[in-house]
């Protein structure tokens, strides 16, 4: 039997909602940490107990972990997360600083200046790189890898998107913005908030910047947008919730809206008077400035009275910053946000259907159980990835969550041990993102690349489950996906880096010295780094099956690794 029959095999049912996930899946075929020495140690002190060895079990816990909190570890790094234990290795990254992207671009900015880039006709080719650079560099080399995930999952909840056009050519725009995230994400969803809507990214992307206050003799109103997309996408929704995310009803049996159309102005009322900030500024500036917040201007923002939700009414008198730190602290404090903003990053991180009392404890969590403080978010983040529901093995169909594109790419790159020439990893994404209609920050809306409620026509929606990455997912993604794959694996063109940087490879030197010992402990590996002891007997036997025709360990590691990657078992994440 060939490979390319062994491999249609691999198309069958798996339990869970990967065997819904597993029939709307098309394979394509494309081609074929460290110690430290002990020194001056007195003769009386006992030596330090030995590590104990992690079991089997152990070390495919930590891989699930790794799989819900890191762009992917690879298997020194699965080790060290076993040794340590769950809640240990929380804890070391919850205690590390963020790494920023503007130091990168800065360096990028002067080896610019310095004319150490290769000469272009325009110098716009380079600038709209420099953010990209930044964000590969550091998913692939910060050491505070779960920040770096976590960033990634609010860049998809709080959305910004370079289909601006200023926000491509202008270097800081979005790199200062996604420093932002990080900054914050283990810090008080308050306080991300109230840094989102300042910033002049933000500002721009959702027109709230050089928002001027109603001039009825022109018949011009506040703009509204900000205020819209603040409440149904960052804060609240569109309906009143329970604890547990559901849907309140009102007496006519239909969901009680959260805010109407008169709330949306009221709202819009308050993000008025905000310019870019920096040296010489003022209200309707066109000239945009990334690198400190935005400023407000009394004369341009709208004076009176405001009434918000829950009826708060904002004074008249106030200062235009007040009314903002009002505004927000009464968005903040809605009983909508643990749910609303706790289901959707249990959907970032773990899975796209988590039961009502899975959303109920982590919406709890948020709103200070526990801690005291509403809106921690090193609490709330803890809870997703220490539940049950994220720890332990289910047969639910509904269980696991399809591996967004990008996460899939950038884990591959990370778990096959990708090394930079250079150690940047400068990729400017533009391959990725035109085969797998994703990159980081360049959504084509503020609805980010999928919606959190989507359910593809088939299985998945006839079983009322949610699979918001199939919104990106078809049989040209699929195809996408497996070439990306190939040309990794097979001819090792891993990232599309330009010079003067370095070019990236995959050491697979582990994988092949498992291959030379056997089919067996190549799988072993294989399973545990990449499906964390999930793999099917059924895929796993399609794939031992195609390794036994192949006698080279090299290519035996390198068909296995791809096989691996474009299987069922890989793409949903159990």
């Amino acid at each position: 039997m060939g490979i390319n029959s062994r491999i249609n095999l691999m198309r069958t049912p798996y339990h869970r909602l990967s065997s819904v996930f597993a029939a709307m899946v098309v394979v394509f075929v494309a081609a074929c940490g460290g110690g430290g020495s002990s020194s001056g140690s007195p003769e009386n002190t006992p030596p330090p107990p030995p590590v104990p060895t992690p079991t089997g079990a152990q070390l495919a816990a930590a891989s699930k972990v790794a799989s819900h909190a890191t762009f992917g570890l690879a298997y020194d790094d699965i080790y060290a997360l076993a040794v340590a234990g769950r809640q240990a290795w929380l804890d070391q990254q919850f205690a590390l600083g963020p790494t920023l992207h503007k130091p990168v671009v800065d360096t990028l900015m002067q080896m610019l200046d310095n004319n150490e880039l290769p000469a272009v006709d325009d110098p716009v080719e380079h600038l709209i790189m420099f953010r990209r650079y930044a964000w590969w560099n550091r998913a692939m080399t910060a050491p505070d890898v779960l920040r770096q995930r976590v960033a990634f999952a609010l860049s998809e909840i709080l959305v910004v998107s370079d289909n601006v056009d200023a926000l491509i050519v202008y270097p800081y725009a979005l790199s200062t913005y996604y420093d932002v995230l990080l900054a914050h994400a283990f810090g008080n969803y308050r306080d991300l908030l109230e840094n989102v809507a300042l910033h002049p990214a933000m500002g721009m992307y959702l027109s709230h910047v050089n928002n001027a206050k109603a001039n009825p003799g022109n018949n011009t109103f506040p703009d509204e947008n900000f205020a819209r997309e603040l409440m149904q996408l960052f804060s609240i929704g569109l309906f009143e919730l329970n604890n547990d995310g559901s849907v309140q009803l009102g007496v006519n049996g239909q969901p009680i809206p959260t805010y109407d159309n008169e709330d949306v102005r009221e709202m819009a009322k308050i993000f008025t008077g905000l310019s870019y900030g920096g040296e010489g500024a003022f209200f309707g500036n066109p000239q945009p400035f990334f690198q400190v917040d935005m400023q407000m201007f009394e004369a341009a923002h709208e004076l009176g009275e405001k009434r918000l939700l829950n009826g708060l009414v904002v004074g008249a008198g106030q200062t235009g910053m007040q009314d903002i730190q009002d505004a927000l602290d009464n968005l903040f404090n809605h009983p909508n946000v643990g749910p609303f903003i706790g289901k959707q990053l249990i959907q970032r991180l773990v899975t796209s259907n988590p039961s009502p009392a899975y959303i109920s404890r982590i919406a709890s969590t948020f709103n200070g159980a526990g801690t005291g403080i509403r809106g921690d978010m090193q609490a709330t983040i803890a809870a997703i990835l220490s539940d049950p529901e994220a720890t332990n093995i289910s047969s639910s169909i509904a269980a696991g969550r399809l591996r967004e594109p990008l996460v899939r790419f950038v884990s591959m790159a990370r778990q096959l041990n990708a090394t930079a020439e250079d150690g940047l990893f400068y990729n400017n994404g533009f391959l990725q993102q035109f085969a797998l209609r994703q990159h980081p920050l360049s959504s084509p809306s503020v609805f980010n690349f999928f919606l959190p409620s989507h359910s593809p026509t088939g299985e998945i929606a006839d079983a009322r489950l949610q699979a918001p990455e199939f919104q990106i997912t078809d049989a040209s993604t699929i195809i996408s996906m497996s070439n990306l794959v190939d040309f990794a694996v097979s001819a090792d063109f891993v990232m599309d880096i330009q010079e003067p940087f370095g070019d990236v490879s995959l050491n697979l030197s582990e994988f092949v010295t498992l291959a030379q010992q056997g089919v067996e402990p190549l799988l072993d590996r294989l399973d545990l780094v990449f499906t964390h002891g999930q793999l099917s007997v059924t895929t796993r036997g399609v794939i031992a099956a195609i390794l036994a025709d192949i006698n080279d360990p090299e290519f035996q590691a390198r068909t296995a690794i791809y096989l691996i990657l474009i299987s069922p078992d890989y793409a949903v994440d159990v």
